[in-house]
């Protein structure tokens, strides 16, 4: 099967020749083909080319338009920083002063800079791989643009002091993040990935009323359009579990802290799960046998239709023989039943 062939029939709980690997390689692939981050977050050629390399290299089912948080941010107008080798930086929050919010307007995704430069990834990747390995695009979710433009601090105060002012911002990030994703499938995106990291911060109250309603209509819009939905939420998300798989995603990632079958159980049928390994003890710095152990007993935990993959990034520098190992204990293991 093809990784594409591989991934749909999996999605839809039909037979697959071993389980899809969706692992998320970032800083781990720009180093791999020798270039520095500043390039890969500038330049669309540089991601695509290291995400191509890794796909082959170690028997990945999807290629990626991920990079960081920012892309939305600075076409906004925040001021990031790119080290020459590091991770970006956002110099100041573009709304220290909420009162900014009133001036503020959503930029097009076709015309700010570092968005265009992400549909011109997926537009690459369509012409390298389109049809043989999935493609996933990127959007921030409306909470985490609203920390990425307000500040994580801010923003945290604000859910209690200003919750009005907060839904006039979640209402503009969602109208971005919508706009964003149909751009990139139309540009040829399969898969929309959506990181809304600093939903694990806050309670499941709180994310039915800040989070989970702007998930859903983001998720909505991508798959009336022909997508597909990934929900990423970095950290511990137990307590939103029913929540997360009510949000329309069909993919939902689960870092190493949630008990994978306890999330299968709660989830059930209405979403695929994908993880959940510990990226760092058991993929940095574990040995390829404890690889190979963490990504079955993923497979045994994690129901019919799960994905493998650790449970966030992987981390710059794994060893390539663990990487490998993942790949080995797929294949061997099949369909994962």
């Amino acid at each position: 099967m093809s990784p594409y062939e591989r991934y749909k029939c999996r999605l839809r709980g039909e037979p697959v020749d071993r389980v899809p690997n969706f692992d998320i390689m970032m800083v781990h692939a720009v180093h791999y083909v020798r270039r520095p981050l500043s390039a890969y977050y500038q330049d669309y050629r540089v991601l695509c080319e290291a995400n191509r390399v890794v796909q082959e290299v170690f028997d990945l089912d999807i290629v990626q338009a991920i990079s960081d948080p920012y892309r939305e941010a600075a076409d906004f107008g925040a001021e990031i920083r790119f080290p020459y080798d590091g991770l970006p930086i956002c110099e100041r929050p573009l709304l220290g002063d909420p009162d900014r919010l009133k001036d503020l307007r959503p930029p097009d995704p076709w015309q700010g800079r570092r968005m265009s430069d992400r549909l011109q990834a997926v537009r690459r990747f369509r012409r390298l791989v389109g049809g043989e390995v999935p493609i996933m695009g990127w959007v921030e979710g409306a909470l985490a643009e609203a920390a990425d433009l307000r500040g994580v601090l801010g923003l945290m105060t604000d859910l209690y002091d200003r919750p009005e002012w907060v839904g006039e911002l979640l209402e503009m990030c969602t109208e971005v993040a919508i706009k964003f994703s149909l751009a990139q499938i139309e540009c040829g995106a399969d898969i929309i990935g959506l990181g809304d990291a600093i939903a694990s911060q806050i309670g499941p109250e709180a994310y039915r009323q800040f989070a989970l309603p702007y998930e859903q209509r983001i998720f909505e819009a991508i798959r009336q359009a022909g997508g597909v939905g990934r929900l990423h939420i970095c950290g511990d998300t137990t307590l939103l579990l029913d929540d997360m798989a009510n949000s329309g995603a069909e993919i939902i990632d689960l870092d190493w802290m949630v008990d994978l079958a306890h999330a299968a159980s709660v989830t059930g049928d209405r979403a695929a799960l994908c993880g959940n390994f510990d990226p760092v003890a058991v993929m940095l710095q574990g040995t390829p046998d404890q690889v190979t152990r963490a990504t079955l007993r993923c497979l045994e935990q994690g129901g019919p239709r799960c994905f493998s993959g650790a449970g966030c990034e992987i981390p710059d520098g794994t060893p390539s023989e663990n990487l490998l190992a993942q790949s080995a204990a797929l294949g061997e293991a099949g369909t994962g039943e």
